[in-house]
């Protein structure tokens, strides 16, 4: 295998949106770096079967329905 290829792989600290934390190897950041979760497997609904609630900025989905509304949407 080639030298120098591959990432420097090093310990970090993931934290959680709940607070909690755990140490992984990574090539995130640097040794000791916190890789801090906006979304995570405690609180996104694809892991929790929760429901979504679509967010509708400016209309945005208003217009797709609208726009598109005779195709049995």
């Amino acid at each position: 295998m080639k030298k120098e290829l591959h990432p420097d792989y090093h310990m970090i600290e993931v934290k959680l949106t709940d607070g909690t934390t755990y140490k992984t190897r990574s090539t995130y950041g640097e040794e000791g770096s916190v890789l801090t979760l906006d979304i995570d497997p405690s609180a996104h609904p694809a892991w929790t079967g929760g429901n979504t609630k679509l967010m509708d900025a400016d209309g945005r989905v208003s217009k797709f329905k609208k726009k598109y509304e005779g195709l049995g949407f």
